[in-house]
């Protein structure tokens, strides 16, 4: 309940730019997918630029359109993901 006070509180004065630093990390399974698909929803219905700093690969991958992997303070991947949406969870 705490991470969709905190959406809604960044979503309030309706930004260009949604910082995301580990949203999802504390959560169970199944608020975790609702939590997905709420962020995705959103960014439809919004138009606005999310940046997700997460470690969970497939997070990554089911919420974004583009990962960047950071190694050692560089780039060490640059990946569109050009898949459907909505993804399967």
């Amino acid at each position: 309940q705490k991470q969709r006070v905190a959406l809604a509180r960044a979503l309030i004065h309706k930004p260009r730019l949604l910082l995301l630093d580990e949203p999802l990390g504390a959560l169970d399974a199944l608020t975790r997918i609702e939590m997905q698909q709420l962020i995705e929803k959103l960014w439809h219905q919004h138009g606005f630029t999310v940046l997700l700093v997460t470690h969970d690969v497939s997070e990554a991958v089911a919420i974004a359109d583009r990962v960047i992997l950071i190694e050692e303070g560089q780039v060490g991947l640059d990946l569109l993901v050009d898949l459907p949406r909505p993804r399967a969870r």
